[in-house]
C-alpha cells in the first residue's frame, strides 16, 4: 500500500492514476483545501486529513498501514508565500515533520517528495542541473529547499529512504482526459491561456516582450503530467538504492508566445492577448538539465513537444470535470 498525501491536487491525482495502472494499492491523504475530491480515482481509498493533525495522520498509518510514502501535499502559490510566508512554513514544514514523525512510529522508511526547481532561484548557468547552487528567492521555494535538507538529515540520523524530485513547469493533462489541471485561483501560463480561449478570460497577459529571447518573451520547461506520474513510480523502486535530489523536466524550453501559439493550434481559436512589463525576479530562460534522472530512474519524458503537452491540456479544458 502506497500513500499519497496531496493525492486529490494535480500532480497528486495524476500520480495515483499511474500507480494504480501500474498495479499499485493507494490510499490518499488530502485535507481538500486545494485539492478536489472528485480527481481521486475511485480505485484508490480516500481520507480527509490534514498533516497539521498527528492525531488524523496516526488513523490514516493505522488504517492503510503503507510501506511508503509520496509526499505532494503543500501550499504552492508563490506570490502568496511572499505575502504570507507564516502560512507556508506552518503548513509544509511543519506539515512534513508531523509526517516524517508519524511515518518513523510507524516504522515506514520510505518517502517520495515533490520539490520544485524554485529551490535554485535565479539561475547561473543553463541547463540546470542537481549541483546548481540552491537560492530560493521566495518562501514557497525556501520551504521547499527546508524539507529537502530535513530529508537528508533524517537519512543519516534515522536511515531514511528518500528521493527529492524537483519539477519544472507541469503541464497538460491524462491522455483520456479523465483528469487535468484545476487550480482555484489559477496561476499557471497553459490553463490560464485556455480560459482566455474559451472566453472565460478577457485577455492574457504576457509580463516582458523584450527578454532576451529568440521572440523575446520568457522560456520555461514544460514537462508534462503523466510523465511526471511515471517519475514518481519509478522513484518508488529506486528509493534507498539512490538517496537525494532529481532534476524532471523536457531539457528543454519554450516561449511564452510559443505556449500561446500552440493554444491557438490545438483549439483552432485565437487568444487575446495584452502584455504588461516584466515581472521582478521573473528570469528570462529556465531548463532542465534531466540525464540523472534518466540514469538514476530509467526514466524518459514521452511528451516532449509543446504541441503534444497543451492538446491534452486543451481536451480536458473543453471537457472539465471539476
Amino acid at each position: 500500500m502506497i500513500l499519497v498525501t496531496g493525492g486529490a491536487g494535480y500532480i497528486g491525482s495524476h500520480t495515483i492514476k499511474g500507480l494504480l495502472d501500474n498495479g499499485y494499492d493507494c490510499a490518499v491523504a488530502d485535507n481538500l483545501v486545494y485539492g478536489h475530491r472528485g480527481a481521486v480515482d475511485p480505485r484508490a481509498a480516500f481520507e480527509q486529513a490534514d498533516l497539521l493533525d498527528k492525531d488524523s495522520l496516526r488513523h490514516v498509518f493505522c488504517k492503510f498501514r503503507p510501506e511508503a510514502v509520496i509526499h505532494f501535499a503543500a501550499f504552492a502559490y508563490v506570490g502568496e508565500s511572499v505575502c504570507l510566508p507564516q502560512k507556508y512554513y506552518r503548513n509544509n514544514v511543519i506539515g512534513t515533520l508531523n509526517l516524517l514523525s508519524v511515518m518513523r512510529e510507524f516504522s515506514v522508511e520510505k518517502i517520495v517528495f515533490s520539490s520544485t526547481c524554485a529551490t535554485y532561484g535565479e539561475p547561473q548557468y543553463l541547463p540546470i542541473d542537481e549541483e546548481h547552487p540552491q537560492n530560493p528567492i521566495n518562501p514557497y521555494g525556501r520551504t521547499k529547499l527546508m524539507i529537502e535538507q530535513i530529508l537528508s538529515d533524517y537519512r543519516q540520523a534515522y536511515g531514511l529512504k528518500y528521493i527529492s524530485l524537483r519539477y519544472f513547469n507541469a503541464a497538460g493533462a491524462a491522455a483520456d482526459g479523465s483528469i487535468g489541471e484545476s487550480h482555484r485561483p489559477e496561476t499557471h501560463l497553459i490553463p490560464l491561456v485556455l480560459q482566455a480561449i474559451k472566453g472565460e478570460r478577457q485577455s492574457i497577459k504576457i509580463f516582458g516582450s523584450d527578454y532576451n529571447t529568440p521572440d523575446g518573451t520568457c522560456i520555461r520547461d514544460y514537462i508534462h503530467v503523466e510523465d511526471l506520474a511515471e517519475a514518481h513510480c519509478l522513484a518508488l523502486e529506486k528509493a534507498g538504492i539512490f538517496n537525494g535530489c532529481l532534476n524532471l523536466g523536457t531539457g528543454k524550453g519554450s516561449s511564452v508566445k510559443e505556449v500561446v501559439a500552440a493554444a491557438e493550434k490545438a483549439s483552432g481559436l485565437k487568444c487575446s492577448l495584452e502584455y504588461a512589463p516584466r515581472r521582478p525576479g521573473d528570469p528570462a530562460q529556465l531548463w532542465a538539465d534531466n540525464r540523472k534522472a534518466k540514469e538514476v530512474l530509467g526514466w524518459h519524458p514521452r511528451y516532449t513537444d509543446i504541441n503534444e503537452i497543451v492538446r491534452t491540456a486543451w481536451n480536458w479544458e473543453i471537457n472539465r470535470k471539476f
